[in-house]
């Protein structure tokens, strides 16, 4: 199956025009709020409309504004997660589950899928609950279930995991990334968590302000995210503008350094970055003198700041993130990069 997408609406200021195709397996959208990720899912599902464009689903047009179709969103074939959850408040969750079976008429089909629903959602022992006797994260997980009973061709998420405590969301992934697995349906994830995005998706594209900035297979994206916002939105710590010297070595003004590059450096450059678990002091490559400025401490891990001896005053510090176990003690007087962890910006 396939997804095809290639839609623009304004509203307002705002302009969202994108484009993009995907196929069996999780795509993710992810970007910050009010980049256009919500938008996109509700127009795909029939609850806006563009003002142009074109939705294939499968080999079914949805939507196309040449032609004048224009599905309604029970006719699409769509589950879709609202963010509020949209459960009926006078029913149980027994019920609100069976709302997405209401075309199986085996009573005995209905009931295996209602189990295996309540099984896989963590739900057993609620079904007599109302919606207002659960929990938030409860209330979603009722949601997810109705949706997913009815087996959609195309599953929309919009933040499926927002309203889940620590524990039980990392749980819900693992076991909802299996099961979608075995649906082996399309599934569009919007989320502003790349560890969300990481674990739960095959491909993740990248947007800002309405437009989707590039789109690649998701271990792809976070090794060479190719623009300043995808990298920030994968957690790159240390990004700064910089500018082509040759083939394989940058400069970066701010920090004072050049850097070797393992990947060939094309014109139009605009920034390097530097993940911060990346830095070694046995590094044989991209050394320089650093002066350390603070350091943090988490539950597992020790972040350290530093600074370069070169670097300009007005900039920030950099970071180098490390496990404790693997906190030097005395710290090193230079830290060095390997070739191939410079991550090269060009948007």
């Amino acid at each position: 199956m396939s997804l095809i997408v290639k839609i623009r609406r304004t509203f307002g200021s705002f302009e969202l025009n994108v484009a993009f195709e995907a196929e069996n397996g999780v795509t993710c959208l992810l970007g910050p709020s009010g980049c256009g990720k919500s938008m996109t899912l509700k127009c795909i599902a029939g609850i806006e409309r563009p003002d142009e464009g074109h939705i294939e689903l499968d080999g079914t047009v949805l939507f196309d504004s040449a032609q004048h179709i224009d599905l309604p969103p029970q006719k699409r074939n769509v589950g879709y997660l609202f963010q509020n959850y949209a459960l009926f408040p006078n029913m149980t969750v027994r019920q609100n589950i069976l709302c997405g079976l209401h075309s199986e008429k085996d009573r005995a089909q209905r009931e295996k899928r209602l189990r295996e629903m309540l099984h896989v959602m963590q739900l057993e022992g609620l079904e007599k609950h109302r919606p207002a006797q659960l929990s938030g994260g409860q209330q979603q997980r009722v949601a997810l279930a109705r949706i997913l009973v009815s087996e959609p061709k195309l599953l929309l998420l919009d933040e499926p995991f927002s309203a889940l405590d620590g524990h039980l969301r990392d749980s819900l992934k693992i076991e909802l990334r299996d099961r979608l697995a075995e649906f082996g349906r399309e599934v569009l994830m919007v989320t502003h968590s790349r560890d969300e995005a990481y674990n739960m998706s095959r491909e993740i594209a990248v947007m800002e302000n309405g437009r989707i900035l590039t789109k690649k297979p998701t271990k792809q994206l976070f090794a060479d995210p190719g623009s300043v916002p995808a990298a920030i939105l994968t957690g790159c710590k240390n990004i700064a503008a910089a500018r082509r010297l040759d083939a394989h070595t940058v400069e970066v003004p701010d920090w004072g350094i050049r850097l070797v590059t393992a990947q060939e450096v094309r014109e139009g450059l605009q920034a390097v970055g530097m993940r911060a678990h990346y830095f070694g002091h046995s590094a044989g490559q991209n050394r320089y003198p650093v002066r350390y400025v603070e350091e943090m401490e988490e539950p597992f891990e020790t972040i350290i700041q530093f600074r370069y001896l070169g670097q300009r005053e007005d900039t920030p510090p950099l970071w180098w993130r490390l496990t404790k176990d693997k906190r030097p003690s005395p710290f090193p007087e230079e830290l060095g990069i390997a070739p191939a962890n410079v991550l090269l910006l060009y948007e």
